[in-house]
């Protein structure tokens, strides 16, 4: 069983000085202080470590049980995540008008690695719960805000996000569930599969978000409406009264996150569920991507958290191993296996990727804070439209690599991260879910590739890019740092190229299907190739800063760990990110005789 410390001082790192706190300058924030941040990250880490991180394996032995439609969790749940809701920690990136304490994305971001890291099964709890939030906040009416927003934001209420059905996974357009009209609110039926959190018995109530049709809704996706309907009913005055028709028919026997329920969920077996229409009729879907797209950057969170958990276990474990014996080892002498260059390369690849990969997502919440909160239309625009570019790569690239860094886990450890008494094993099993759920990790490629890229032309992807080429520029012109900005170069140029292949191909020229194809094909070695400039470029700008900071005489072991972490992810990976566009320049055509 692996502790787990928070990683501090990256954190800090990425908050101060890559992102020189500028969400703190923007006037949303102007009276918060980098003190305070440091504070809110320490207190954190404190109960991620002390609180949530031992009842991980817990979760994951113990799963969770169903007896007569109440779904129990692991021994230490409930009262962990009371403890997060007593601390105030569900609403701190929430509006204070609905109880939370309005601090920066970024920060939240930060916080939300913690809770990943320490119990991914049970962090899924409140991250719904976010969606929720955001949902209701920006699409519910007055009345159903001053019922149930505070409630979700305190987090004394869960939320969840009904959107599958048995045959209706990524295509929601044949969503079956019905609502009927009566009165000021709507009785729905049907059945729901996949939801997270549907049914469990940590908070006092649980407030479902769900996808149905009216009875005469047209067809295909306009025909979705999004409602709210609450496991417990609730009265004006915001009292529980009694137990609405939904109810937990079974629970998911799953590969991993055994400490989370996924549900499937029955709505009307009786009389039918009393919901309430969220926003437009026939625009459910519009709106509950609003609750989706900031999932998906929670999800890209989640993988990092569960990433840095597998490494931290994998680290102490070859600190102890003994095994073999090193070239620079004395005759008779065996050595841990952390002194094995192979192992070292193993773990200098996780720890490097890790680096990069929390860069990047922070560097997205951080625009989130601009597109929000900066001073003029334009700048909220430019940030918004670099929040849509990195999301799906934040969701997308950091799942991916999540699910690698922890398969490395397991070969650090060797034969015993094969067993499950180490639990090695249960960060691969948990980290696997993340590449499916919140839109598949392919479906994030083709947002990219087709809404983000083709739609605009890639300008907003070049725009970025030009920051990216001054970064190697300005790591080419120092001789300590000259190879890192080479091959920042080539990598820049290579996605320059990648884009202009799939915005040819997916134009199509007379045959717009063909085009669509094509960008099916490609969309996805080309999110892998993004994902690994846009990373190097975080962590080509993080060596600029550990040179000076060097360069000034402070031999802080942090920034020589810095640099190492930049040369190999410059050096080493981003060249395995850049043959995609090999991958990119071949014939999709081949695709044609798969069947």
């Amino acid at each position: 069983m692996s502790s787990y410390a928070a990683p501090l001082r990256d954190l800090r790192f990425v908050l101060e000085e890559l992102l020189e706190h500028r969400s703190l300058r923007l006037p949303e924030y102007q009276e918060l202080s980098g003190e305070l941040i440091t504070a809110i990250l320490d207190e954190a880490a404190r109960l991620a470590g002390d609180v949530w991180a031992p009842l991980n394996r817990r979760g994951d032995e113990q799963g969770c049980r169903l007896v007569e439609g109440e779904v129990h969790t692991p021994a230490g749940f409930a009262e962990a995540y009371r403890a997060f809701v007593e601390g105030g920690w569900n609403g701190i990136g929430s509006d204070p008008a609905h109880g939370g304490q309005g601090l920066p994305e970024v920060v939240a971001s930060a916080v939300q690695e913690m809770w990943q890291a320490a119990n991914m099964a049970l962090a899924l709890c409140p991250l719904l719960t976010a969606g929720a939030v955001e949902a209701l906040a920006q699409h519910g009416s007055e009345s159903l805000k001053a019922r149930y927003l505070e409630k979700l934001v305190s987090g004394e209420w869960t939320g969840t996000m009904n959107l599958t059905e048995p045959q209706a996974g990524s295509d929601l357009s044949v969503v079956r569930t019905r609502a009927v009209p009566e009165g000021e609110h709507y009785r729905l039926s049907g059945q729901k599969i996949f939801i997270t959190w549907g049914e469990h018995d940590c908070a006092d109530n649980i407030i479902h978000l769900v996808l149905a049709r009216l009875p005469d809704a047209a067809e295909g996706n306009r025909g979705i409406s999004l409602f709210l309907v609450p496991k417990i009913l609730v009265d004006e005055q915001g009292r529980l009264g009694e137990r609405n028709d939904v109810s937990c028919v079974s629970l998911e026997h799953k590969l991993g996150i055994h400490g989370s329920p996924t549900c499937v969920l029955s709505f009307g077996e009786r009389e039918g569920a009393i919901g309430y229409l969220v926003g437009e009729p026939g625009r459910g879907l519009q709106h509950m991507f609003t609750m989706m797209n900031a999932a998906r950057h929670k999800v890209g969170i989640q993988g990092i958290g569960v990433a840095e958990r597998a490494y931290q276990q994998a680290r102490g474990y070859a600190a102890e191993r003994v095994q073999g014996r090193t070239p620079e080892a004395r005759a008779g002498h065996s050595a841990v296996i952390g002194e094995h260059y192979d192992v070292r390369r193993m773990l200098l690849s996780m720890r490097a990727r890790l680096e990069a990969l929390r860069a990047l997502a922070l560097l997205s919440a951080s625009e989130m804070d601009r597109a929000r909160h900066a001073p003029t239309a334009d700048e909220r625009q430019r940030a918004q439209r670099r929040v849509d570019l990195y999301t799906p790569v934040v969701k997308a690239f950091s799942t991916d690599q999540a699910v690698d860094i922890a398969s490395l886990g397991i070969q650090v450890h060797g034969g015993m991260g094969y067993i499950e008494e180490t639990g090695a094993a249960q960060h691969l099993r948990d980290a696997r879910i993340a590449p499916i759920y919140e839109g598949t990790n392919g479906i994030q490629a083709l947002d990219l590739a087709g809404r983000k890229i083709h739609r605009d032309g890639g300008a907003a992807l070049g725009d970025v890019l030009d920051e990216v080429a001054a970064c190697a520029d300005a790591l080419t012109a120092d001789a300590d740092l000259d190879d890192l900005g080479v091959s920042l170069h080539q990598g820049v140029a290579d996605l320059r190229r990648a884009v202009a292949i799939v915005l040819a191909r997916g134009d199509g020229g007379d045959d717009a299907e063909r085009g669509l194809d094509a960008l099916q094909a490609l969309a996805t070695p080309l999110l892998a190739l993004t994902g690994h400039v846009l990373c190097a470029w975080q962590m080509g700008r993080a060596a600029l800063i550990a040179q000076a900071a060097l360069g000034t005489g402070d031999d802080d072991a942090f920034y020589r760990a810095k640099l190492a972490s930049a040369d190999f992810v410059l050096r080493q990976w981003l060249p395995i990110g850049r043959a995609q566009l090999a991958a990119i320049e071949a014939d999709p055509d081949v695709f044609d005789e798969v069947y």
